[in-house]
């Protein structure tokens, strides 16, 4: 059970990375980006190009991913995103899932359908035996790398003046340019920012969740699990919601296989409906 609990944990901090650029754009930015998952797929392949095609080592492809999928979110904000900041959600929606049915099919006819594999390295496979529990070396380094990565990102939020500027201008846009924030540069490169993370996520995810064209369609819906669940106001709310649906599919899974996916989509219904603002949420904190 321990060692169920432990891959849980590791899974549930992979899908916070995975997750967080959207809490990051839906909750600050007001923008409902459901391409997100496409970014996470662009970041996988990165990784798995560079390594499987080019010798790049594992560790060295995490930044280029994490680079290269911001440097295109920064691209595409400048370019498509901005001019939907202004339109209802409902724009947003379909605008942000036309793109994601484009990534599919553009990696589709680039690279195939094929599910695509990588070798981490020897010091990251197999398994610490520690006290009859079985710690998976790369589960470990998820969570280790997870973790550094999540208190990084809650310090430049609550700590750094670039994060006082995001919330004033998220609070007050008018207001804040006033002041002398520019507000157009501090959204592009959060944006830039939400969409490196999917991509280092995607990246890190490769080996555990695999990945294919169908990638941003299967886990799109975990990504609006954690979101809707922890809140967006927060870091916090979603860590514990990715943390939380992380260890209920694992186990889900693991003790009754045919209703795994049932067992998630129940835990979310509850919380919603004793919660409906999230774990976090705005209406909680008032």
């Amino acid at each position: 059970m321990l060692t169920l609990l432990f891959d849980g944990i590791a899974y549930g901090m992979l899908l916070f990375v995975l997750a967080v650029g959207l809490a990051v754009t839906l909750g600050l930015m007001n923008f409902v980006n459901l391409a997100h998952g496409a970014f996470a797929m662009a970041g996988g392949y990165v990784t798995v190009l560079l390594m499987n095609r080019l010798g790049v080592p594992f560790l060295a492809t995490l930044p280029a991913a994490f680079i290269l999928t911001a440097l295109a979110g920064a691209l595409l904000e400048r370019t498509l995103y901005r001019p939907m900041y202004a339109k209802p959600h409902l724009d947003q929606v379909l605008f942000s899932i036309g793109l994601v049915f484009m990534a599919v099919t553009a990696v589709d006819w680039l690279i195939g359908s094929q599910q695509q594999m990588i070798q981490v390295p020897p010091w990251l496979q197999g398994r610490f035996d520690f006290a009859a529990v079985g710690i998976g070396k790369y589960r470990l380094f998820l969570i280790v790398l997870c973790g550094v990565l999540t208190i990084a990102l809650q310090a430049v939020l609550t700590r750094t003046r670039f994060g006082s500027r995001l919330r004033a201008a998220v609070d007050d846009a008018r207001v804040a340019q006033g002041l002398g924030i520019n507000t157009s540069q501090v959204f592009l490169l959060t944006f830039a920012v939400g969409s490196g993370l999917a991509g280092l996520g995607g990246a890190l995810g490769a080996e555990v969740l695999g990945l294919d064209p169908s990638f941003p369609l299967k886990f799109m819906i975990y990504f609006l699990i954690v979101v809707s669940v922890g809140g967006t106001t927060t870091i916090t709310g979603p860590l514990l919601a990715a943390l939380l649906l992380g260890i209920a599919d694992v186990f889900g899974k693991y003790y009754v296989p045919k209703l795994g996916a049932f067992i998630v989509y129940t835990l979310m219904i509850v919380i919603l409906t004793l919660r409906p603002q999230g774990l976090f949420g705005r209406g909680a904190t008032r």
